[in-house]
């Protein structure tokens, strides 16, 4: 990935510099970890020289250049144990691995002194954290007079971590910010029910590359096959669309479904599918490049996200792989995301359905198969709505706006 000292000037040139914190970044490029963060840094570069500090990995590539972005990879823990973040990601992982909250003081601190570092060395124009919760934590550390910080939050963060004492952080952390950014407007209300005290929210969704993620009419469609794509975490409830599998597959016995994710209940949901007999129903694909993933929306009959809020409070605000597979026109049917609103406008509550009631999900599954052709008509209609809405092109404008105009007049 390093490119070396004349890349790293070329890329600087006279360009303001961004200094981005973030949990959840590719390890390599093309990784099957959640790439949308880098997707957003790599566009950014187009006007700022962007610093990305993010966590290392084991077999993580070095620091160094990823598609024009300069990536600093901190250590927080022995190498092995450096387990924090990836596999499902921060909060499933310490729900899982009680032991894994040792990791947790490292992973900020660390993140802490290597931001710092960059900033007495390098003229950084603006910080922009991903996250309340231990990158918007540095950032509200690090805040010093003329170099402002902005904070995203992507659903987890904001509905997640419940309880007054990650309120009172998540205030804090707000406090200082010169603004901060949401990814749905379900989640700017959450933000005001919680009185977080920012002066300014922005609605900005992550984005979808629309020439990648687009519909390709020359691929057959399958009249058959479910897909679904994310982690295999409690907030996705996959669960309860494998308990509803079995009325699906007796109406429609030809039905497989296609499991494309990974995470810490993959073996749970193995064992649920022996246990429900749709082991020979059921494909668990595992971990899948970002590059390959439009073949699978592309050749699908039907996306289904059976999204929940789990346990914890915790759920998706508008995750990126419905972004996807509605740009690419396939139909779908999903659960409880804040941001369909956001993505459908009114036709959002045609596609929406209670994910914990088997029943009711079995039926909108089967409603939605039942007629092909209504179905395709629907889904090109959606992606019209959703490409214009979520197009990588517009998002980055607006986060590049959003930063340019924060780097005067932060609230120390």
């Amino acid at each position: 990935m390093t490119q070396g000292l004349a890349t790293e000037a070329a890329s600087t040139g006279t360009k303001a510099t961004v200094l981005v914190l973030a949990s959840t970044y590719p390890r390599w490029k093309d990784d099957h970890e959640p790439g949308f963060v880098h997707e957003l840094c790599r566009r950014l570069t187009q006007r700022f020289h962007v610093i990305a500090v993010v966590p290392d990995a084991p077999d993580a590539d070095p620091s160094g250049f990823l598609d024009g972005v300069e990536v600093v990879r901190y250590r927080y823990a022995p190498r092995r144990l450096q387990t924090l973040v990836n596999d499902g990601g921060i909060a499933a992982n310490l729900r899982r691995s009680v032991w894994k909250w040792v990791l947790v003081p490292g992973f900020v601190l660390m993140q802490y002194v290597s931001a710092r570092r960059l900033l007495s060395r390098r003229n950084v124009a603006v910080i922009h954290a991903h996250w309340l919760i231990s990158p918007g934590v540095v950032a509200r550390l690090l805040c010093s007079p003329g170099v402002p910080y902005i904070v995203t939050s992507h659903g987890g963060d904001l509905f997640g971590f419940r309880g007054s004492m990650f309120a009172s952080i998540k205030r804090w952390v707000a406090s200082r910010a010169a603004a901060m950014s949401v990814v749905s407007a379900a989640m700017s209300e959450e933000a005001h029910h919680l009185a977080l005290p920012v002066a300014r929210i922005e609605t900005i969704p992550m984005g979808v590359d629309v020439a990648r993620f687009g519909a390709d009419e020359t691929v057959a469609r399958s009249t058959s096959e479910l897909l679904f794509v994310g982690r295999l975490v409690p907030k996705k409830g996959l669960n309860y669309l494998l308990d509803a599998m079995p009325a699906i597959i007796e109406r429609r016995p030809d039905v497989t479904l296609r499991i494309v994710g990974f995470g810490p209940e993959s073996d749970a949901l193995r064992r649920q599918a022996i246990q429900l007999g749709l082991a020979h129903k059921v494909v668990f694909a595992g971990a899948v490049a970002q590059t390959e993933l439009p073949r699978f929306y592309g050749s699908a009959a039907l996306f289904v996200a059976p999204f929940v809020r789990d346990v914890s409070g915790d759920q998706e605000g508008l995750p990126i792989a419905l972004m996807e597979a509605v740009s690419m026109g396939c139909s779908f049917v999903v659960g409880d995301v804040a941001g369909l609103d956001d993505l459908l406008g009114d036709a959002a509550a045609a596609y929406r359905v209670d994910a914990r009631d088997p029943v009711a999900l079995a039926s909108a599954v089967l409603g939605a198969m039942a007629d092909p052709e209504a179905a395709k008509a629907a889904a090109t209609a959606a992606a019209k709505v959703a490409r214009d809405y979520v197009d990588w092109t517009i998002i980055a404008r607006r986060y590049a706006d959003l930063l340019a105009s924060c780097m005067h007049g932060a609230r120390i």
